[in-house]
């Protein structure tokens, strides 16, 4: 890779070792590269999923709809390890074509209902549980509608483009980080005035926007996304970091950030989930 000014050609075409680190899982075509079946466990929800943020806000909502006492929120997690190539395997194609994790299948009815993209899955565990973690009132119920669809919008800014550039690119590209570092501290300053004047996103009510937006924005405000806490001065926010700390301390965020989670401090770790109880074999619990 060289440091010369690059001049787009006419016609783009795939250089593989342009991917650094994501060599062996990026493409530019869709579809499946094996094939392999999905496992299914016992339970109506089987979820197939990784502890990323996108997977925790899934993991999230089902545990926080078992501890509001829907039963019917059980679920099987099974892991889906984007890092070695599992999602274009042809049962996760057939569930989600864009081979990206979460994705849901609900066998509840007589014909299984796929469900993906994190935002999809989250309306759609709110609808079939009566509206769970979504507002009645009708102007709460569109300010967290709201949010949760700027957190779709906006993290892949974070993600794809501030945490790609600063974290893993093969070579630092100093306009490209500086651009997507300038736009997330933007984000940050979006979400800490707003969390001035409000408990939690949609006003005092706990609702999916928070949901969604904790595993992203609270990652990145307590330092544990791409190592840039320093370099992005997250201690500023001090508005965003009492919420992430308040959503934090519910016990169904707790948990749900410890299924399918590889990483990190193993006490935090449960890498499948397939009954409750699974938590009780965590050292140190949930």
């Amino acid at each position: 890779m060289s440091d010369a000014p690059y001049t787009p050609p006419k016609v783009w075409s795939w250089n593989k070792d342009a991917e650094g680190r994501f060599a062996k899982i990026n493409r530019p075509i869709a579809g499946a590269t094996h094939e392999k079946e999905l496992p299914v466990g016992k339970h109506p929800l089987q979820l197939y999923s990784l502890g990323t943020p996108n997977g925790v806000k899934v993991t999230v909502m089902l545990e926080e709809l078992l501890a509001a006492g829907h039963k019917g929120a059980e679920y099987d997690a099974w892991l889906v390890n984007i890092n070695d190539g599992s999602q274009f395997g042809s049962g996760f194609v057939a569930l989600n074509p864009n081979s990206k994790i979460p994705a849901l299948c609900d066998r509840s009815g007589p014909k299984p209902i796929r469900v993906f993209e994190s935002a999809a899955i989250l309306m759609y565990l709110s609808e079939k549980f009566g509206g769970a973690f979504m507002p009645k009132d009708p102007a709460v119920r569109a300010e967290a509608l709201s949010w949760l669809f700027w957190q779709m919008g906006s993290a892949p800014f974070l993600g794809g483009g501030f945490g790609h550039f600063y974290a893993y690119a093969p070579i630092k590209i100093e306009y490209a980080i500086d651009r997507y570092a300038m736009e997330t501290k933007r984000q940050l300053d979006v979400l800490n005035q707003h969390l001035a004047k409000n408990e939690y996103m949609a006003g005092s009510e706990y609702s999916l926007a928070d949901i969604a937006i904790w595993p992203w924005y609270g990652a990145l405000a307590k330092g544990f996304l791409y190592g840039a806490a320093e370099f992005l001065a997250v201690h500023e926010y001090t508005n965003v970091i009492r919420w992430t700390d308040q959503v934090g301390a519910r016990p169904a965020a707790k948990r749900g950030r410890m299924v399918n989670r590889v990483f990190g401090d193993p006490a935090s770790q449960l890498y499948e989930r397939h009954d409750a109880s699974d938590f009780d074999k965590v050292k140190g619990g949930a």
